[in-house]
């Protein structure tokens, strides 16, 4: 139910999602999260030159297209056909190409072992039901020792209401609650489902793939940066984290 709702509707707004926020993304540019943390600046991934690198959820592979610049051997992977039919329309008006793929994260159509580092900047994890098989699938097709990264939105972010305003300082809900948060069609079919899990059930997921946490990243929100962005805004962004960035290594064994 979740992939197949979630890849009608990826489908059906990307055209207004890379509208909306194709500026803020750049055609080649690694942004890690709404708070405009750069992977230029970040270095989160550390010296890609000549690494095969993995982006899981690419969308129009603004990120694997600037891993291309930086000497990476960058290849993407989306459940949305028509975010990969932006990426080819990005790798024709910058000429920087990126093989990609539409694949279920969950399913990575890779052999193993084939890949030094994995990113993902805010795709796949937060919009499926077993975030456990899509890390398993992450570190089989990594080598050992190889390198994953990975933003999504604040677990804190669930106890609040979605809005960029004063109603979203106020915790109105369960931070232990998991059901997850569904929308329906007027005919009563889903149509999304985003999936919350606590720290702690990310920490426990990542030790059950294989992998190592090596540094958890809360970005702040940054002085003069005015955009809002759904629920991130500089009023909130001020005061609550909105993004967890988690760095990790694939275990040896």
């Amino acid at each position: 139910m979740t992939t197949r709702a979630n890849r009608g509707w990826w489908d059906a707004n990307a055209d207004d999602y890379q509208r909306e926020h194709g500026d803020f993304l750049r055609d080649v540019g690694f942004v890690w999260c709404p708070e405009g943390l750069d992977e230029a600046e970040a270095r989160l991934l550390g010296d890609v030159r000549g690494a095969r690198v993995l982006e899981v959820g690419c969308g129009a592979a603004q990120c694997a297209r600037w891993l291309r610049t930086q000497g990476a051997l960058a290849v993407g992977v989306d459940l949305s056909f028509r975010q990969l039919q932006h990426a080819r329309r990005l790798d024709d008006a910058t000429g920087q190409i990126v093989p990609a793929v539409c694949a279920d994260a969950a399913a990575l159509p890779f052999a193993t072992g084939c890949f030094d580092v994995a990113c993902s900047a805010f795709g796949a994890l937060p919009f499926v039901a077993d975030a456990g098989a899509v890390l398993r699938e992450v570190a089989r097709v990594l080598r050992p020792g190889g390198r994953w990264v990975f933003s999504v939105s604040h677990p804190i972010r669930w106890a609040f209401p979605d809005d960029p305003g004063p109603r979203g300082l106020v915790a109105r809900h369960s931070y232990f609650d998991r059901t997850p948060y569904v929308e329906t069609d007027p005919s009563g079919q889903v149509s999304y489902v985003e999936h919350h899990r606590t720290l702690g059930d990310w920490v426990d997921l990542l030790v059950e793939a294989g992998f190592r946490l090596r540094r958890l990243v809360e970005p702040e929100w940054p002085d003069g940066h005015r955009r809002t962005w759904g629920g991130w805004s500089p009023l909130r962004g001020s005061r609550l984290p909105g993004t967890v960035i988690f760095c990790c290594v694939r275990e040896s064994g």
